[in-house]
């Protein structure tokens, strides 16, 4: 898959993210239980996700054409943010409560990257 930025692709897919991201998110949660705030889903150029100092959190609309093991990978990652917002120890610490293989699901997403 060519990954693109136009407009109209994102458009195109950007509810579809959202339901996707809005469900793993929702299962994940449940499981951590973090006050959830504003949800986005953007074109961004080179991020899955990030979260803000407030505690909102922003995907990439491109997640639909990730595997599933990847997108739970980003959600996850970003959800630990709102417990952490860094990459310490004890954040991978809450990343590894959901996602014990997050080390090999994070070499995954880089070579998928690489290979884009």
């Amino acid at each position: 898959m060519l990954w693109r930025r136009s407009r109209r692709e994102y458009l195109k897919y950007r509810e579809t993210a959202r339901a996707q991201v809005h469900a793993r998110l929702n299962h994940f949660n449940t499981f951590y239980k973090f006050p959830l705030k504003k949800v986005f889903i953007k074109n961004h150029k080179s991020r899955w996700g990030s979260c803000s100092e407030r505690g909102n959190l922003n995907f990439n609309y491109k997640v639909v054409f990730l595997p599933v093991e990847i997108v739970d990978y980003i959600i996850v990652h970003e959800l630990c943010h709102l417990a952490e917002f860094n990459h310490s120890p004890a954040f991978w610490a809450q990343v590894a409560r959901a996602l014990p293989n997050h080390v090999a699901l994070r070499k995954s997403l880089r070579r998928l990257e690489r290979n884009r």
